[in-house]
Formats: structure tokens, C-alpha cells, sequence
């Protein structure tokens, strides 16, 4: 499954990383690109959608609808 998320706390690539960590200790085979500019974190993953926006927000990045 592929999702798209928006995390408008993100605000440089060391917080797209600390997300994509916290998005691997949940599913270790995730490809994630998380794009500070936009503000948008592209996971493919099959862990589900609550999985990963918990796992983000747990990190400390609210996630918001996009």
C-alpha cells in the first residue's frame, strides 16, 4: 500500500529522517521519502495507514489530512 501523508511540523531533512525512522519501527521494508518542502511523506509500506501515522506522531510529528 502506498500512502501520502502531510506532516507540517517537518521542517528540514534531519526531521524527514527522524520520520522515516520512527516509520522503520514499524515496518523495517518501508520505502519512505519524506520532502520537507512540501511538507509530504510518501510511504510504501504494509503496515497500515494507523500504524504509520501513530508510529509518525509518536516521533512528534502531527500528522494532518492532506
Amino acid at each position: 500500500m502506498t500512502l501520502q501523508l502531510k506532516v507540517p511540523n517537518m521542517a528540514c531533512s534531519a526531521c524527514g529522517e527522524t520520520i522515516t525512522k520512527a516509520i522503520k519501527t514499524v515496518d523495517a521494508a518501508a520505502n519512505v521519502q519524506a520532502d520537507p518542502k512540501t511538507k509530504l511523506v510518501n510511504i510504501k509500506t504494509q503496515a497500515s495507514e494507523a500504524t504509520i501515522t501513530e508510529a509518525i506522531t509518536a516521533a512528534g510529528y502531527p500528522v494532518t489530512c492532506h
